[in-house]
């Protein structure tokens, strides 16, 4: 596939996301509808996604800092994915993950989702800071 139909195929696709997202949050700023995380909602516990709405929500007020406090670790996985998806453009080459990154991936977020509910790692918490 030629760079400048994959490019469009994947401009296309941002702008689709973009107008989602931007479209959830405003009828949410206005109407103060949220999503809900079932696991915190009937447990009580913290998901490793909690946050991931908040997250978005302060990205699109460039508030970087306090995107990556109420999810660090999807929001470096959010970097790192943007990172590889420039790569493939560059390279116009199918970047594959192998198993060993999968599996070391599904610790990682396995291990955040337990992390963040043991208070000694209370700073985890997808909380507001002031």
């Amino acid at each position: 596939m030629p760079i400048n139909k994959k490019i469009y195929k994947v401009i296309s696709k941002v702008v689709i996301l973009i107008i989602v997202i931007l479209a959830y949050y405003f009828l949410s700023q206005k109407y103060h509808i949220g999503i809900p995380c079932p696991i915190h909602y009937f447990t009580g516990l913290y998901c490793p996604g909690c946050g991931i709405t908040r997250m978005i929500f302060s990205l699109i007020n460039f508030d970087f800092y306090q995107a990556f406090r109420f999810n660090p670790l999807v929001f470096i996985l959010l970097i790192g994915f943007f990172i590889w998806k420039l790569l493939e453009i560059l390279f116009q080459k199918k970047i594959v993950l192998n198993n060993k990154i999968t599996y070391t991936l599904l610790i990682i977020v396995i291990t955040f989702g337990i992390m963040r509910n043991i208070p000694l790692f209370s700073y985890l918490l997808p909380t507001v800071i002031s």
